[in-house]
């Protein structure tokens, strides 16, 4: 009998070990004595079998031992339900969690969490309901629970607070911390600084960091910065989580330099391998320095980088659009590896594609996310997918994959109306902003630039006004520069000059370089030369070493045949070592970019390129089409009419479009994206090419989408 008790102590004992250690091998071969009875049954052991599984991510195996369970007991329910729900099949862990005969508190925190993490709000408010109707005392865990399953809605955040205040629930850090995080990701920087300072002398680490992070997310560094020196004399723990709080003050207010210095302190502490930290530096150089040089070195020194770490590289490379092929490559170097991409990794890489505009590549990962273990249902995924197929000139499978995700938030909802903004179908943006307000989903700024935006691009002036009042005194979010320099575009485009400038004198705050930009641009568009010529003089004031005013002035003395005044301003380029952005196009065909720029002499198939501008020149004209030559920019008596067309034929978008039509079958659509804005005539000439080769042709410039259809632009000329 002793011994016995001795054996089945040391199974507990090796089980427990197994368990703790994650040891799968070890692990199975206990399975498999206890299967052949070596080991008396017991539903201890088959609970902590289920358990080993869950644990080791062997989900199918957790399953099979659950199932093999005789008499099952709130605590396998628990374990197996927990198995499902960090692989995120909440549904049928919400399936289990139905056959329990007496589910407990653990029960439902579980079931929870998962929809917590999966941003499900109602059925968790459901589980909640269930438990206060059960009689359950809750705990901090399901609070906290709950507060992250209604991260975004305020409303739902500021009843769950008063409920912890009132039950008494407000002594629980972890719910205070919650409170803290969510506050402050809702905008709410107030709230979430008296949450702080109410907690006394329970704040935990944890306080702390979500604090600094709340700073920094309110670009309030010096606040953050100010709480990490306070943590420092107090001689509370600092840790991995702490040091990535205060690299993101240094990122929020774009501070590079004090960055670099406290990345050099962690150097010294040997902190900076650590893959948390690492994440952190990564984020900050990417986002204030624009040179990924120094990613790739914060990245080749972290000992084991994780998947965190990865996706930090992956955003790094996607959040700058010339680095956007490298993000890709990132992404598969990564599951070669062995790592396999969560939906953070899918939205990363899904946004390199969008900047890519390449519809073969962005279906390719679409496919591979529907074969991962990500739900189909992952909401931010098919936030990700809906932005990217509007980027890439898809608007009807964005549309499709809008109405068919089961449920929609803000994002969803901004990225379809962006959408529809960007390709000027006015109405669609706006139907779905009615929409937004029936579902009782807050509109954010992001909301408004869009709505802003598509009134810009129709010349729907009073729309306008209305949405840009409405943005305060219905839901009290503060105008910022992008909501007043969509104004200014607004009312520019519309040629009220006069009601821009005025917006721009008497804004809250000083007017930025992209206030007195749009302002330039709307003069460009009506020959406003007076006007022009004080905007560029302020837009270079405060971006000295930003070409594109210099080039936008340049152009308009050119268009007007005042060559001095365009050979003074590009005269002073050259003085402060400036150049002009090249006019760069390029097209994706089988699965293969192909880049074109002005005066294009490298590409292999340029001949007929040329000789099919040249055929389909005659037939243009012959339909009516002249040649715009103030857009050659060439001055006078220095090229005649011929060289001046010639020169026309030559602009990479006309290159562009003529390789995608001879290479492409009859009838299929093709896109063509440009990194500036398109050129007048190139307009003009493209929807004369759409009506003559019968092709719907779509150019996304560096503004918006062209859609160019039987001979007219969708448009409508208001550009």
């Amino acid at each position: 009998m002793n011994q016995i008790s001795w054996t089945l102590q040391s199974f507990r004992h090796f089980l427990k070990k197994c368990i703790e250690e994650r040891d799968i091998l070890t692990g199975k071969l206990l399975h498999a004595l206890y299967i052949k009875s070596l080991i008396p049954d017991s539903t201890y052991f088959s609970n902590h079998f289920i358990l080993l599984y869950s644990k080791c991510g062997r989900l199918s195996a957790a399953r099979h031992a659950f199932d093999s369970t005789q008499n099952r007991n709130v605590f396998s329910y628990n374990t197996i339900i927990s198995a499902y729900a960090k692989e995120s099949q909440t549904h049928i862990a919400h399936q289990l969690f139905d056959q329990i005969p007496q589910p407990d508190l653990v029960s439902y925190n579980t079931l929870i969490s998962a929809y917590a993490d999966r941003g499900d709000t109602e059925p968790a408010l459901r589980l909640f309901k269930g438990i206060r109707e059960m009689g359950f005392y809750m705990d901090g865990f399901t609070l906290s629970s709950m507060a992250t399953a209604c991260y975004n809605d305020i409303h739902l955040i500021r009843q769950l607070h008063s409920f912890a205040v009132s039950g008494g629930f407000d002594s629980y850090v972890s719910v205070n911390n919650v409170l803290i995080t969510y506050y402050s990701k809702n905008g709410f920087l107030d709230e979430a600084r008296r949450v702080f300072y109410e907690m006394d002398d329970i704040r935990d680490e944890v306080s702390w960091n979500s604090m600094i992070v709340a700073y920094g997310q309110h670009r309030e560094g010096s606040k953050a910065l100010k709480l990490f020196q306070e943590m420092v004399r107090m001689e509370l723990k600092i840790d991995m989580f702490t040091l990535a709080s205060v690299l993101t003050a240094f990122t929020s207010v774009e501070d590079l330099s004090g960055g670099l210095q406290f990345h050099a302190k962690l150097i010294k502490s040997g902190f900076h391998q650590n893959s948390h930290v690492g994440s952190g530096l990564i984020d900050l150089y990417s986002k204030c320095a624009a040179d990924m040089s120094d990613c790739r070195k914060v990245f080749e020194e972290i000992t084991a980088p994780d998947l965190v770490l990865w996706n930090t590289m992956i955003s790094g490379f996607s959040q700058n659009e010339e680095f956007s092929e490298d993000a890709l490559r990132c992404f598969r170097k990564m599951q070669n590896v062995g790592y396999r991409p969560d939906d953070c990794s899918f939205v990363c890489v899904i946004s390199a594609c969008s900047n890519l505009s390449s519809p073969s590549q962005g279906k390719q990962i679409h496919a591979l996310a529907i074969k991962s273990d990500i739900p189909s249902n992952r909401i931010s995924v098919n936030n990700a997918l809906v932005a990217m197929y509007s980027k890439c000139g898809n608007l009807k499978d964005a549309r499709r994959l809008f109405d068919r995700m089961p449920e929609h938030n803000a994002v969803s909802l901004n990225s379809m109306i962006a959408g529809y903004a960007q390709h000027g179908v006015e109405t669609e943006s706006l139907h779905l902003f009615d929409m937004m307000l029936q579902k009782d989903i807050s509109p954010t700024g992001i909301t408004f630039i869009s709505i802003l935006s598509a009134c810009a691009h129709t010349g729907k002036v009073e729309e306008g006004k209305r949405y840009f009042n409405m943005m305060k005194e219905k839901f009290g979010i503060e105008p910022e520069a992008e909501h007043y320099s969509c104004m200014i575009d607004l009312l520019g485009r519309a040629g009220k000059l006069d009601e821009a400038e005025r917006i721009i004198e008497t804004m809250p705050f000083n007017p930025g370089s992209i206030e007195w930009a749009s302002l330039l641009g709307a003069c460009r568009k009506h020959g406003n030369m007076e006007l022009a010529v004080k905007a560029a003089n302020h837009s270079l004031q405060l971006e000295p070493q930003n070409a594109t005013p210099y080039v936008m002035l340049s152009n308009m003395y050119a268009s007007a045949s005042k060559w001095e005044e365009a050979a003074t301003v590009k005269r002073l380029m050259r003085d402060r070592g400036l150049k002009k952005k090249p006019g760069c196009s390029w097209i994706e065909v089988d699965k293969r970019v192909h880049v074109f720029v002005a005066e294009d002499t490298s590409h292999p198939m340029l001949k007929e390129i040329h000789e099919y501008l040249g055929d389909m020149l005659r037939k243009m004209k012959q339909a009516g089409y002249v040649p715009d030559v103030r857009w050659a920019l060439v001055k006078d008596g220095e090229g005649g009419v011929e060289e001046k067309e010639r020169r026309l034929g030559h602009h990479s978008e006309k290159l562009a479009v003529a390789f995608g039509l001879i290479s492409t079958r009859e009838g299929v659509p093709i896109l063509v994206v440009k990194n500036l804005r398109i050129c007048g005539d190139c307009h003009n000439a493209i929807k004369f090419i759409s009506a003559i080769a019968g092709r719907e042709i779509i150019v996304r410039d560096a503004n918006r989408f062209h859609c160019f259809k039987e001979g007219q632009c969708s448009c409508g000329d208001y550009w």
